[in-house]
């Protein structure tokens, strides 16, 4: 994997996913509203208030697997000094950020017809605030340091300390009494979804996932652009 620690092999290889990611994500994303607002029946509860569960639950998804993907670059970065995994995780931050303020956003939406408001502090919620306020922190963190290095560092030592939400999220309806159903999805015994509306469910999170992919790469491209011209500048401040 060393020979991956080059920014311009790594875009070497991500560059030609780029079409094929971006028209999976058009194809994906289209297919799933139109699963979810036409096809989807309603709920015989909720009622056509259901249909935001095709866009809240997969943003929550990404929230965390954003990440949980930028724990692992962290680690790579610290461990190993792999500059792409600074570069991924401080590109990816603001991705994750605005799945998770989607993801609270449309929980808001959804909660006040079903629970009678628009928030509430049980575990489920208060947690992905915390994940959204990790975001901004580390947002905050790597660009308050004059030494890029040092910024990126300790912005990735915050990342690792701030996964430990991850299972908290998961497992804050399990472990605590919530106005969150349990996990519905990915369950021992199979889905407790019927089809017609895992389908889209499911379909809407390969179109986050591959969007996800689509920004992270160009942002990339534009970190290791950003990069190139600082250490351009420096060398002529130094000549």
């Amino acid at each position: 994997m060393h020979k991956y620690a080059n920014p311009n092999q790594f875009l070497r290889i991500a560059n030609p996913l780029l079409p094929w990611f971006s028209g999976v994500t058009v194809l994906c994303i289209g297919a799933a509203l139109y699963l979810g607002l036409f096809t989807s029946p309603p709920d015989y509860q909720q009622g056509d208030t259901v249909r935001i569960m095709y866009i809240h639950v997969p943003s929550a998804w990404m929230a965390m697997f954003v990440y949980g993907s930028m724990a692992i670059a962290s680690a790579t970065a610290l461990i190993w000094r792999h500059p792409p995994g600074h570069m991924i995780t401080k590109a990816s931050a603001p991705i994750g950020a605005c799945f998770t303020m989607i993801c609270l956003l449309t929980g808001s939406l959804w909660g006040k017809p079903m629970w009678g408001t628009w928030w509430q502090w049980d575990a489920r919620m208060t947690s992905v605030l915390i994940l959204f306020f990790i975001y901004i922190g580390y947002i905050a963190l790597v660009n308050a340091f004059d030494d890029s290095a040092r910024g990126q560092r300790t912005a990735s030592v915050l990342v690792l300390v701030g996964a430990v939400n991850l299972p908290i999220i998961k497992f804050s309806v399990e472990w605590w009494n919530t106005l969150h159903q349990p996990a519905s999805v990915v369950r021992f015994d199979g889905p407790a979804i019927h089809p017609s509306m895992l389908w889209p469910l499911l379909i809407m999170s390969v179109g986050f996932t591959t969007f996800y992919l689509v920004v992270l790469i160009l942002r990339l491209r534009g970190e290791l652009a950003a990069t190139k011209i600082r250490n351009l500048r420096l060398g002529q401040a130094d000549a």
